[in-house]
């Protein structure tokens, strides 16, 4: 109904504006006669008011019947509501009368439950009580058992145990009196190294015996020689010295580097405390007593073994212990002066086993030269054969060629006289052999030597 009004309301409106401009378009026209127009204006007028009533009416007819609707919808409304909320009212109360029944009905059968429960749990308590009782009564018996059974296996034990303990520390005692005869014995011969190595003599030959075994483990016998005499009418005799290749007239004749061992013992052990207890005047005294030693024993050297050139212009002092030869070293410019003034070059046991390990090489490279004149030789001679016979090959090359050039005259010659024989009739070859006086096989072999068509041509 709202609908239909609101469209009748715009339908008015349309109408309305129409006729207002009507109105006015009548209005700008001059000279018209309006009379008919004004009575269609009067009527449409009366029209419009007659559609303003109706709508009117009809509007006031839809908002009652919207007024009585509403009512009637409120009242059914109020009147549902209300019967549900009756409807719910009821069920609530009915709901709690059953929870209350139920309530009562658990809390019956609750104190049932517990009164039973309290019973069992009494009965159960008697129950454990009497067992725990029976248990303890019976754990006593048996801890009783088990104590007596391991005191009697822990005395057992106990007596194997020490038994096996001082079977041990017997062994251990025995193996202790074994160890210090040991060290008895080693002690011994500690002092015997001592004693040794205290000696002058003794230790010159430890420190020979060193510098053999490295002469040994790298040159061969015929390298190197001991105790030799090296400066000519003098008996005074090197420990080692090594053979050296001599000049390239006479090679049978070598050179002798001469090798002398040395160790001063007590100016080294002298350092060694003065370094250890921290006294920089000891071990400044002390280096200088060793440098004089070393000094003194280049000198000897030079003195006794130098001798060129039977010998090198130089020899070497080898020191057995690294730590001596580093002490040596240490000391400003005292090589140089023992190259310098006395032809000595000092050597520990790694430098001089560097210095074996190139003479090796040395050797070996003067073998191979030696080796290499030797082959050098045989291939100037076998270049001079090779001369003649290319000589040789270039008189057999002449000579080959003035047969291939006599064959060839020969090849032209028979091929002259095939021509000049080619109208005489062929005979059968049986009777040509027995004319000629040829075999069989020197018939087939001229059969073999008879040119071809090529040849011919």
């Amino acid at each position: 109904m709202e609908i239909t009004g609101i469209l009748l309301v715009a339908l008015a409106f349309v109408f309305l504006a129409a006729v207002v401009l009507l109105v006015a378009v009548v209005r700008r026209r001059p000279a018209v006669d309006l009379s008919p127009i004004q009575s269609r204006v009067e009527s449409i007028e009366r029209g419009q008011e007659r559609t303003g009533r109706d709508f009117r009416e009809e509007a006031a007819r839809s908002r009652e019947e919207a007024g009585s609707q509403a009512r009637s919808l409120r009242e059914e409304v109020s009147s549902t509501f209300k019967g549900f909320n009756d409807s719910v009212l009821a069920q609530l109360t009915q709901l709690i009368g059953l929870e209350q029944q139920q309530l009562e009905s658990f809390s019956e059968k609750l104190q049932t439950l517990t009164k039973s429960n309290e019973d069992k749990i009494g009965e159960l308590k008697t129950a454990v009580e009497h067992r725990l009782e029976r248990i303890q009564t019976d754990n006593a018996g048996r801890l009783e058992e088990m104590r007596k059974t391991v005191d009697e296996k822990l005395q057992g034990t106990l007596e194997k145990r020490l038994g096996e303990s001082f079977r041990m520390v017997s062994e251990r005692l025995e193996q202790v009196h074994k160890g210090l005869g040991e060290m008895q014995n080693l002690a011994s011969g500690v002092g015997d190294l001592k004693r040794v190595l205290t000696n002058v003599k003794a230790r010159g030959t430890w420190g020979e015996v060193q510098l053999g075994n490295l002469l040994e483990q790298v040159l061969s016998p015929d390298q190197y020689d001991k105790n030799v005499a090296t400066k000519a009418g003098s008996a005074e005799r090197v420990e080692f010295a090594i053979k050296l290749p001599g000049g390239d007239e006479d090679e049978s004749k070598c050179v002798w580097l001469p090798i002398d061992a040395k160790f001063p013992k007590e100016d080294y052990e002298r350092l060694i405390e003065a370094s250890e207890r921290g006294d920089p005047a000891a071990v400044e005294e002390a280096t200088r007593s060793l440098e004089s030693r070393i000094k003194l024993e280049a000198k000897d050297i030079k003195i006794k073994y130098l001798d060129p050139p039977n010998t090198t212009d130089f020899g070497i002092l080898f020191l057995p212990t690294e730590g001596l030869y580093a002490e040596v070293l240490r000391r400003p410019g005292l090589t140089d002066v023992l190259q310098r003034e006395y032809r000595v070059a000092v050597a520990g046991p790694t430098t001089f086993a560097a210095l074996l390990n190139s003479l090796q090489m040395g050797f070996k490279t003067l073998a191979i030269q030696k080796r290499s004149s030797e082959v050098w030789n045989v291939l100037g001679a076998v270049k001079t054969e090779f001369e003649k016979f290319g000589a040789v090959m270039d008189k057999i090359h002449k000579k080959l060629q003035e047969a291939t050039n006599e064959i060839d005259n020969a090849k032209r010659r028979g091929r002259v006289l095939e021509r000049k024989l080619r109208d005489v009739q062929e005979l059968p070859g049986p009777q040509a052999q027995s004319i000629l006086g040829l075999t069989e096989a020197a018939a087939a072999g001229a059969a073999d030597d008879e040119p071809g068509p090529d040849e011919q041509s």
